[in-house]
C-alpha cells in the first residue's frame, strides 16, 4: 500500500522562498519510504503568529487522508504555545496521523504517550513564542523610539499607521508591516524587497 504524506511548508512574507523547506522536507519523506512524485505539500507566504493560514487550515481539514505529515520545525506550524498544542492533537488525536518535525528530531504518532516527548515539543512551543513576542517588542520600541522624534507630530503617520486628531493609530496594514520588519531585522529579506512588498520607498 502507497505511503500518503504530506509536506507543510511556510514563510512569512510573499517575497521569501520556500525552496529550502520543501528540498528538506522532500529528503525526508524520501527518507522514509515516500515517493516525491506522491507527496502533497501545502505552502503559506503568512506570519506564524496565528494559525488562520489558507494552507495550514486545508491541511489540517483533510489531515486524515494522510499517514505522516512533515514539517521543518515547531516554528513552521505555530508561534504560539496553545495554537501549537491545537494543531498538533488536530493531527495526532483528532486525524490519528504521524507528525514528523524535522529539526527538532520528533516523530509523533497517535500510539504515542511518551510524556518526554510532550514536555519538549511544549517547551520548544514556548521558545517559539518567546521569539515572535521579542521580535514583536523590539519593532515595537524601535517605533516609540522614532516616535518621540518631532517629525512624527508634525509630519505625516509612520508606515503602517494613521493619524486621528493628532494621535497615532494602527492602520489596516500594520500587522503586514510589523512582520515585514521584523523579517528585515532577521536578515531574512532585504530592504528593497520589503519596500516593494509595502509599496513605499526604501528610506520609508
Amino acid at each position: 500500500m502507497c505511503m500518503k504524506v504530506a509536506n507543510y511548508i511556510r514563510v512569512s512574507t510573499e517575497q521569501q522562498s520556500l525552496e529550502r523547506q520543501l528540498m528538506i522536507t522532500m529528503d525526508h519523506a524520501e527518507s522514509i519510504g515516500a515517493d516525491r512524485a506522491d507527496v502533497e505539500t501545502f505552502r503559506d507566504k503568512s506570519t506564524g503568529t496565528n494559525t488562520n493560514r489558507r494552507e495550514l487550515r486545508r491541511l489540517l481539514d483533510s489531515a486524515g487522508g494522510f499517514d505522516i505529515i512533515i514539517t521543518t520545525s515547531v516554528s513552521r506550524l505555530a508561534r504560539s504555545v496553545r495554537d501549537f498544542e491545537d494543531v498538533v492533537d488536530r493531527i495526532v488525536e483528532d486525524a490519528d496521523t504521524e507528525l514528523h518535525i524535522i529539526s527538532e528530531g520528533f516523530e509523533i504518532r497517535p500510539d504515542d504517550s511518551d510524556p518526554y516527548q510532550r514536555a519538549m515539543l511544549q517547551m520548544l512551543s514556548v521558545f517559539a513564542e518567546l521569539e515572535a513576542e521579542m521580535a514583536q517588542a523590539r519593532t515595537r520600541e524601535g517605533l516609540r523610539t522614532r516616535m518621540a522624534n518631532d517629525e512624527y507630530h508634525h509630519g505625516p503617520a509612520p508606515l503602517g499607521f494613521d493619524k486621528n486628531d493628532g494621535h497615532l493609530i494602527e492602520a489596516g496594514n500594520y500587522d503586514q508591516v510589523v512582520v515585514t520588519l521584523q523579517e528585515v531585522a532577521a536578515g531574512n529579506l532585504s530592504k528593497r524587497k520589503a519596500a516593494r512588498e509595502l509599496d513605499c520607498a526604501r528610506s520609508t
